[in-house]
């Protein structure tokens, strides 16, 4: 063994000697779950914490005038910061939830972008959206093509309304998009669908960024981050921190699968201006397409 490899087993086993005892399980619990926040998992308190905020501003000259899609806009918060931290960006909003939507449809006109009422998924669909029973007036930000998220993590009563998905391919080539710099997806576990929807556009290399959720949601429709990462197979991938993003190397089944809240982003190794606004080594870039 190298020197490297000698110091990690010696760390590695000293640490158990001392640590790995039954009466230090909870402390050691904590300083796992400490941890994941440390990485980027459970930071969903704000938009400076869990990253959102600085990866918007830091992009901001890249969205002008560029197209992007918000997929699960709920009432608009994500997609009035876009319009705040670039004007001239062509963005279209998605919200299937009838309730939700005409919050969004307010916040739409308000901030200039395009509302669209209906969810996104591998087909053109008629399905059923489910949110708590007692969002009558407006949604919920937790509403889910799967029951279980209401029933079972948020531990509601849930009800559910019709709502129409479109597949996101069908819609670029209705609207004539070319280039997107940016779609982000928050969809409460039916984020695969969503992606499996462009196909047609991540083959084209007509996606630069890709930004998605991924939590314990994805339990329910029974998606590991694996799944995503094969679909999007020319895409580098990181986790938003509050003060930037750190790539998750090679795949790693421990490093990767956390079903827990964290925001992704997956960028297209062929947009050359996303990864040197980020300071991402052509160098590297080139390497990964080998």
């Amino acid at each position: 063994m190298n020197v490297k490899n000698v110091m990690r087993y010696v760390v590695l086993s000293l640490y158990r000697y001392i640590f790995v005892r039954k009466y230090l399980f909870k402390l050691n619990k904590a300083i796992f779950t400490l941890s994941l926040r440390g990485i980027g998992v459970f930071n969903s308190e704000n938009d400076r914490v869990s990253g959102e905020e600085f990866f918007l501003s830091n992009i901001a000259s890249l969205l002008d005038n560029s197209t992007v899609i918000d997929v699960g806009a709920n009432i608009g918060c994500y997609s009035n910061r876009v319009k705040q931290h670039a004007p001239t960006a062509k963005l279209y909003a998605f919200e299937p939830h009838p309730k939700t939507f005409e919050s969004l449809k307010e916040q739409s006109l308000k901030h200039n972008y395009k509302a669209v009422n209906a969810g996104c998924g591998r087909e053109n669909a008629k399905v059923r959206i489910y949110d708590y029973q007692e969002a009558n007036d407006m949604g919920s930000s937790h509403a889910s093509l799967y029951e279980e998220v209401i029933s079972e993590v948020h531990l509601g009563s849930a009800r559910s309304w019709p709502v129409e998905i479109v597949r996101l391919d069908d819609f670029i080539e209705k609207e004539n998009i070319g280039n997107i710099r940016l779609v982000k997806i928050d969809v409460e576990g039916s984020e695969i669908d969503v992606i499996k929807g462009m196909e047609r556009a991540i083959c084209g290399n007509k996606i630069d960024i890709i930004q998605f959720e991924f939590n314990e949601m994805n339990v329910y429709s029974r998606t590991f981050l694996k799944d995503i990462k094969s679909t999007l197979n020319e895409y580098l991938f990181y986790r938003l921190l509050p003060d930037g993003m750190v790539s998750l190397g090679e795949y790693s089944a421990v490093h990767w699968e956390i079903f827990a809240y964290q925001n992704i982003v997956a960028v297209n190794k062929c947009s050359d201006s996303v990864i040197q606004s980020y300071g991402i080594d052509p160098q590297t870039f080139q390497k990964s397409r080998r």
